[in-house]
């Protein structure tokens, strides 16, 4: 047992080594994603397509079914999933796990292209957005003023809160809740419209050929072009009911204000939203897949400091739900949990061992061995959740195995009369191959897990690799720092 030879003989290489690994260790440690559970998201893509107006079974037979049938022939799909609404169609397209993303989203995007000339012409240009958070509401910030109603409260928040909070690490999507976005109604009279002879398809023409803005062309001098936009005449309520839709047989033109009431109002105005009995905004605010739910809410709690001081008088911004601090509790139970064990562990080994300073070996290198699997997690790309933190739990148990077998037969070779130096030498040859069959057989065992198919699989990966390292480990500071230390 060379390895162990060389601690023996200079323990001095065992300490660097094992003092290099707790460094390593805990540098890694700090750079670890924390959440509740490994990330086992199924990788989706998200549809969505708008067709203002239109009956959910419009939306059914002209929007989803079409785009459904393009989707239909594309590799690696789990599921697909829609839900169609008034105007509204979105479909969730889940892949297989494992399935390279890029090229799922570029086919989903060719499928699209298949389908977009079979869409109806007043239909919006279908949105596909590769979904890279949960879907769940991390955190809900509620807005609120005494001086704006819902839809200044809207217009603000989208002007002025929803970009600043997207761009705080790990946000992936901000959402707002009872929002009321400003529209411009046009309620049609069909009493008004019958006797002048007035079709709706007449006044959608109107508006589609009045309410736009047209590039004019340049002006250009000698020292200067300046582009020239012909604005558009409507702006206003009152702007709009002067918009001529068609003429008369005598002549006479026919305004919107003739056949309708034009008036500035709520696209979804028969919706509410309250908090304390008072008229408020939900903000929501939708973490990414791999990021640190911890870290995202205290950032959003930095930034929420910072956008106190521009608030508009009368207006409170605050944090109303943060599923984080659930997180965070569970993970410091599992801590506490973590340090009682090794405690306890610590406690049997001195009852059974009867001296300090052969129980301060194994109470040194089990920390040793633990700490240093972080740095396999750091580099596969693991977290800290409960699952992972489960596996640390379980490893003290067995990598202290490893440190006990070699601590009691060093003890033994002392008992014998023989110096510490040969004891810890004579001592740690005896069980060295013992210990290394026992780590081969451990890390077989626990192994295969990580090859699991399935969602099962994915979920205990992060367990079976880290407890595997951790026995690894354990297995290496046993022959280098426990000789060592027994040696002096």
């Amino acid at each position: 047992m060379w390895l162990s030879d060389i601690s023996v003989r200079r323990p001095l290489v065992a300490v660097v080594i094992s003092a290099l690994l707790t460094v390593f260790g805990l540098v890694a440690f700090s750079k670890l994603t924390v959440r509740e559970m490994p990330d086992v998201q199924t990788p989706s893509v998200s549809i969505t397509t708008t067709y203002e107006g239109a009956a959910p079974e419009v939306m059914e037979s002209q929007v989803t079914k079409p785009i459904e049938d393009q989707l239909s022939g594309i590799s690696g799909i789990k599921n697909i999933n829609s839900v169609t609404r008034k105007g509204r169609s979105s479909i969730t397209v889940e892949f297989k796990l494992g399935w390279n993303m890029l090229e799922g989203t570029s086919d989903v995007r060719d499928a699209i292209s298949r389908a977009r000339p079979k869409l109806p012409d007043g239909a919006d240009e279908p949105m596909v957005t590769k979904d890279n958070g949960n879907g769940d509401v991390a955190i809900w910030l509620n807005f609120s003023s005494t001086q704006m109603d819902r839809t200044a409260m809207t217009d603000y928040a989208n002007r002025m809160l929803v970009d600043p909070l997207s761009l705080v690490d790990g946000v992936s999507e901000v959402s707002l809740s009872g929002d009321l976005t400003q529209v411009m109604y046009v309620r049609l009279r069909p009493a008004d419209m019958a006797a002048r002879g007035i079709t709706v398809a007449d006044v959608q023409d109107a508006l589609k050929r009045e309410n736009i803005e047209l590039p004019g062309g340049e002006i250009r001098n000698n020292t200067m072009t300046m582009a020239v936009q012909i604005a558009r005449l409507y702006h206003s309520a009152e702007d709009f009911r002067t918009l001529p839709v068609k003429t008369a047989t005598n002549g006479q033109s026919i305004y919107l204000a003739d056949i309708a009431d034009v008036e500035v109002g709520a696209k979804n105005e028969d919706s509410a939203y309250q908090r304390n009995g008072r008229e408020s905004l939900g903000i929501g605010i939708v973490a990414q897949s791999t990021a640190n739910p911890l870290a995202v809410a205290q950032g959003i709690e930095k930034k929420l400091v910072e956008m106190q001081r521009f608030l508009p008088e009368g207006a409170t911004l605050e944090v109303d739900y943060d599923s984080t601090i659930f997180i965070k509790q569970a993970i410091d139970e599992v801590y506490e949990t973590l340090a009682i064990c090794a405690l306890l562990v610590v406690a049997v080994l001195y009852l059974f061992l009867g001296q300090g300073r052969t129980t301060l070996i194994p109470a040194i290198t089990v920390p040793v061995s633990l700490i240093s699997a972080f740095i396999g997690a750091w580099y596969l790309g693991f977290s800290i959740n409960l699952i992972t933190l489960l596996a640390l739990i379980l490893a003290i148990g067995l990598v202290v195995d490893d440190a006990i077998v070699v601590v009691e037969n060093i003890h033994h070779h002392l008992q014998r009369g023989e110096s510490p130096l040969m004891a810890a030498w004579h001592g740690t040859r005896e069980v060295g191959f013992a210990v290394i069959a026992t780590t081969a057989v451990l890390v077989m065992v626990f192994v295969p897990i990580a090859f699991m198919d399935g969602m099962v699989g994915r979920l205990f990966t992060e367990f079976a690799i880290l407890l595997s390292l951790a026995v690894l480990f354990s297995s290496l500071v046993a022959l280098t720092l426990t000789p060592a230390m027994g040696s002096c």
